[in-house]
Formats: structure tokens, sequence, C-alpha cells
């Protein structure tokens, strides 16, 4: 093995560790060239939508379930950190935590008789969900402010420094999304993560191997609502101002596309999901009043053509074109 071989085994064998500490490096130095609050604002809002995917690929990615009901658990994230703060005058971080564990709890609740079904019975099922707490969002005027919203919420703080600007709240919502995003790396190469492998693969086959397939579901089902739950109460402290709109079920059907677009059982696809559907708008602001149109006929193609996602397809499309070219260059 020559010295060029080395180099690159190395990088091989780290590529995780080095990827992620570039990603560090480069959100650490990030807001010292980006001085335009709106696009900092950006950035932070694609932390927060990441932590809910990652979360949401867990579950679809790697148990090869399906979730339409995971803006649910974000805006109750949201609206648990409000009215925990504002109306209850709760701190805001134990508030955040024990409104994480409530969601969790939530999700059990629903996930024990609900994982139950499968396919498009168990996309009815979340589904329906997210519309119940959607409408109780809408409807219960006295608790969380109607169609008209909830506003006041005050940021995050650590003594007296406040996250109240778009620079400071982008290393606080940045270093959750990091922390997820570890968190989701390690438990996908663990012991967990074979089983939900297996589980996605095919659950009948789980199941001989002595994978316990229900308990497996309803365990990434609540990992990934109070993950959602983490990030709602992110996006309630970072504006200050929450409304059903942010929470319906289209919502919920976007956190499934970032999922696709990124790439089912990929951990970085998530993040590139994440920043491709929350950009979109931005470089289609012509076509805002079609972006669920725009959204949908995206999905499409990719399931079309690159049914693995555009970072996973890609990457694979690429290790196919190696693995030919080497093996024309060894026949020659």
């Amino acid at each position: 093995m020559n010295g060029r071989q080395k180099i690159l085994y190395f990088l091989y064998l780290h590529r995780t560790g080095l990827a992620v500490t570039a990603l560090s490096l480069t959100l650490l130095v990030y807001p010292l060239f980006q001085d335009n609050p709106y696009n900092l604002g950006l950035s932070n809002l694609i932390a927060i939508h990441a932590i809910v995917v990652l979360g949401l690929n867990l579950f679809v990615g790697y148990a090869g379930q399906i979730s339409l009901g995971h803006a649910a658990f974000f805006g109750l994230g949201a609206y648990g950190s409000a009215i925990g703060c504002v109306t209850l005058g709760l701190p805001p971080w134990p508030t955040m935590l024990a409104v994480a564990l409530l969601v969790a709890l939530v999700a059990l609740l629903i996930g024990v008789p609900a994982l139950r079904l499968s396919g498009h019975y168990l996309a009815m099922a979340t589904l329906g969900c997210n519309i119940v707490v959607h409408t109780v969002m809408l409807q219960w005027d006295e608790v969380t402010g109607g169609p008209s919203g909830f506003s006041g919420i005050p940021p995050l703080a650590f003594g007296s420094f406040a996250f109240d600007d778009e620079v400071s709240f982008h290393y606080l919502v940045w270093s959750f999304a990091l922390i997820s995003l570890l968190l989701c790396l390690n438990l996908v190469r663990s012991g967990v993560g074979r089983g939900l492998a297996a589980l996605a693969g095919d659950e009948t086959a789980a199941e001989a191997l002595g994978v316990d397939t229900r308990r497996a579901k309803v365990k990434v089902f609540v990992l990934s609502a109070a993950m959602a739950s983490l990030a709602g109460s992110l996006f309630a402290h970072c504006y200050g101002f929450v409304s059903p709109d942010s929470f319906g079920i289209f919502t919920s059907a976007d956190m499934v596309i970032m999922v696709v677009i990124g790439g089912m059982g990929s951990v970085w696809g998530s993040l590139f999901g994440a920043g491709f559907i929350t950009l979109l708008p931005e470089w289609m602001d012509v076509f805002e009043a079609y972006k669920d149109f725009v959204h949908g006929g995206i999905l499409v193609l990719v399931l079309m053509f690159l049914p693995q996602g555009l970072i996973t397809g890609l990457l694979e499309q690429i290790k196919i074109k190696v693995a030919l070219r080497r093996r024309k260059d060894a026949a020659a």
C-alpha cells in the first residue's frame, strides 16, 4: 500500500468523523461571512427542520414505516413551550425537557395501537392524529390563541445571555442539530439500527431473527416524536410566535418529502432534504402560489428516477460507474 492509498484509506476509515468536523467548522464560521439576518434565519430554520427530519427518517427510512403526523408532534412541542413559559410562567429549559417527555408519552399512547397497522392504514392513522391536534390548536382559543396564534414567547437564555438574535440562535440551534445528527449516526450503527434495517427489509424475516418488531417500531416512533417536539420548542423560542398554520397536514407532507428527497435510510441525506425543501421557495419565489404542486412534482420525479433519494441515489450511481470503470480497466 503506497502513500496515496494509505491517505485514501485513512480518509475512508474516518469519513464520518471528518464530515462531522468539517460541517461543524463550516457552521462555526458561517456567521462571520454572512451578515444578512434573513439568510441566517433561513439557516436556523433548516436546522430546526433537520432535527425533525433526522428523527422521522429513523421511522420512515430505517424502520420502513410511514407517518403523516409528525407536524403534530412538532406543533405540540412549540405550543407546549409557549404555554409553559408564557401562561404558566415556567423557565424555558425545564419546560422544553418536560414538553419533550410529555410528547414522547403522547406518541407512546398513539403508537402502541396505531403501529399494529402498516402501509397506507398507518399513514391514515397518523394523518388523523395530525388533523385532531391541528383542530385543537385552531379551536381552543383560550389556551392556544386560535387562528390568531400565540405570541410573546421569550427567547432562550443562559443566565443573562439571551439567544435573541439570528447569530446567537444560529449557534444554539445548530448545536442541537449536530447532537441529533451524532445521535442518529451512532444509533443506526448500533444493534438497534441493524434491527431497524432488518425490519425495513422484511418484517417477517426480522421476527425470525429475534427482533421484537412491534417494540422496535414503537421505540423509534417515540424517539422521533421527542425530536420533533424539541425542534418545535426551538421554533417557538426562535420566532417568539406560533400559529396553527405552521403545523398542519401540509407541513407533515413536506417533512416526508424532505426524507424522500434526501434519501430514505440516509442520515446525511436528512440534512440535505431539510435544506433543499426549506430553501426551494426562496429559489422559486415566482412559483410561491404553486409551491405544493412543485413539491409534489419533485417528489414524483425523485421516486421515478432516484427512488433511494437524491443523495443516496446519486452516490449509488457513482459507485456503479466507478465499479464498471475498474472492471473495464482490469479487463484491458
